[in-house]
């Protein structure tokens, strides 16, 4: 066995912060636009996740980029990759 171990591709997904009362842990409100199938009308779909923040450096209306990991609690599937935009 080699001792470097490959990780699998993991999903990353682009949001915007909309809760941030929890210790470590961030709300982060995902769109999506998608074209009707049969009448083209383009719709909207929105879809909230909880994001491991490990150092709380996120705060409401922050653009992060996170990434799918383990489950590190009930809810929360995803963690902080990078904060694209802050802000003030």
């Amino acid at each position: 066995m080699e001792n470097s171990i490959e990780r699998n591709d993991r999903k990353t997904l682009t949001g915007t912060v909309i809760k941030d009362k929890m210790n470590k842990t961030r709300v982060v409100e995902v769109s999506r636009t998608f074209r009707h199938s049969e009448y083209a009308k383009v719709s909207r779909r929105v879809k909230s996740f909880c994001m491991h923040d490990e150092k709380n450096e996120t705060h409401i209306g922050d653009k992060v980029i996170m990434m799918e990991t383990r489950p590190l609690s009930k809810t929360k599937r995803w963690r902080l990759l990078e904060i694209v935009g802050k802000t003030k």
